[in-house]
C-alpha cells in the first residue's frame, strides 16, 4: 500500500530568491550525482535533506550516516543556516570493487525565512540523522483573537 505524502501549497507570494536557490542547489546535486567528482567545479558534496515546516517551526534532517558530531559544523546567521564537515574515507585492506558511499567535505547551505529565530536554533545527531530545529518567532505564529460585546 502507497503512503500518500501531504505538502503543503506554495503561498501566493513565494519568495522567488528562494526558489531560485532551490533549484540552483538540486541542479548542482544532479552535476555532482552525473559526474564523478563534480567534473572538478565542485568540492564539497550535499547530504541529503528533508525541509519540514510545523506550525511552529521549521526543521531540517540530513542523512549524515557514520558522522560524529565532532566533524559536523552548524552555522545560523540572521538569514542562513550553514552545515559542514567532512567525511573521512575508510582504510581497506581489501580490493573495493564497488563505491557509492561519498567521503570528503559536504556542505549543505539552506536560506532561513524571514519568521524564522535564529536565536534558537538546536541540533540533534542520532542514528545518522541530523535534525536542525529552527523556531519560528512569537509574532508570526497565528493566534486567536476573541470577540467581544
Amino acid at each position: 500500500m502507497a503512503l500518500t505524502v501531504r505538502r503543503k501549497a506554495l503561498p501566493a507570494l513565494w519568495d522567488s530568491f528562494r526558489e531560485f536557490e532551490d533549484r540552483f542547489d538540486r541542479l548542482g546535486q544532479l552535476w555532482r550525482s552525473a559526474v564523478p567528482g563534480g567534473g572538478g567545479l565542485a568540492d564539497a558534496w550535499v547530504p541529503p535533506a528533508d525541509e519540514e515546516e510545523t506550525e511552529d517551526a521549521y526543521q531540517v534532517e540530513l542523512e549524515l550516516p557514520g558522522v560524529s558530531k565532532d566533524q559536523i559544523t552548524v552555522d545560523v546567521t540572521d538569514s542562513r543556516l550553514a552545515v559542514h564537515g567532512e567525511v573521512e574515507e575508510k582504510e581497506r585492506s581489501g580490493v573495493l570493487h564497488r563505491q557509492t558511499r561519498r567521503f570528503g567535505r559536504f556542505d549543505f547551505r539552506w536560506a532561513l525565512p524571514s519568521d524564522a529565530d535564529a536565536d534558537h536554533v538546536t541540533a540533534e545527531l542520532a542514528d545518522g540523522v541530523l535534525t536542525v530545529r529552527v523556531p519560528k518567532t512569537e509574532k508570526s505564529r497565528p493566534r486567536r483573537v476573541e470577540i467581544t460585546g
